[in-house]
């Protein structure tokens, strides 16, 4: 659906996170070219960047591919770049990573307030991908860094918000642009194996459940000159049955 909707939502980037695109969980070589063929600009991800051991590599080779930029000092990758729209303008993307919740990392703010300042020196337009589980702590990145970033959109929990909003500094937020994946899951996985993690608490293993998909995104409109947001819009559509089956035929 994507390269239709560039088209006729006249979208200059398109940035996705990637974490979980290889089977449900963590990122591969494999998978991370194909999100990019598909007319992604840039991948961010998140905690389970880790989890193919192939996406050391991947981090290391493809700039366009980022990890949380609050991991510990001598990571593979890096957490933040300057890229170039399909108009022309520079901007920058910044992935950080949230602690309440999750597992042990540096200080997003303090990166944030490390990595801002030098950006802005570079473009007028930042936008922050805040991969976290508890909703405040998204929250306090939007305000943390309202009026120097473009926008702050909330990653990780699969669900989609309806808060999106633009901060007075004119910083665009939404605490969860929500996920791609099957429409009848949870947060993408098979429901029985979900139910039996629940009922059952035994470990399961996670696979992605079939069906419609479902494309969860937001657009965000930046001013050029001063990089402050104009409109962040929520997008939800639903990928045609028969159109995924052709694919996935195609695809086998």
């Amino acid at each position: 659906m994507l390269p239709g909707l560039i088209e006729e939502l006249k979208a200059d980037f398109v940035v996705a996170n990637g974490e979980n695109a290889a089977g449900g969980i963590g990122i591969t070589e494999k998978t991370a070219r194909e999100i990019l063929e598909a007319q992604v600009d840039v991948i961010t991800t998140g905690n389970h960047v880790w989890n193919n051991k192939e996406a050391q590599k991947l981090l290391d080779s493809e700039q366009r591919v980022l990890r949380p930029a609050n991991y510990p000092p001598g990571v593979p990758g890096r957490g933040a770049g300057i890229f170039e729209t399909r108009a022309g303008q520079r901007l920058a993307i910044m992935n950080l990573m949230g602690r309440l919740f999750m597992s042990p990392i540096d200080c997003p703010f303090q990166k944030a307030q490390e990595l801002a300042p030098a950006l802005r020196g570079e473009v007028d337009t930042i936008v922050v991908d805040m991969h976290a589980e508890a909703t405040a702590e998204k929250q306090a990145m939007a305000w943390f860094l309202d009026g120097q970033v473009s926008a702050v959109v909330g990653t990780h929990t699969h669900v989609p918000t309806a808060d999106e909003q633009i901060l007075p500094g004119g910083t665009a937020y939404i605490t969860d642009v929500g996920m791609t994946g099957p429409k009848s899951s949870v947060l993408g996985v098979q429901i029985e194996e979900a139910l039996r993690l629940f009922l059952k608490r035994m470990p399961v293993r996670i696979r992605v459940a079939k069906g419609p998909v479902v494309v969860q995104a937001c657009l965000l409109n930046v001013e050029e000159k001063t990089g402050k947001a104009r409109e962040i819009t929520r997008i939800q559509r639903e990928v045609d049955q028969t159109e995924q089956e052709t694919n996935q035929e195609t695809e086998q």
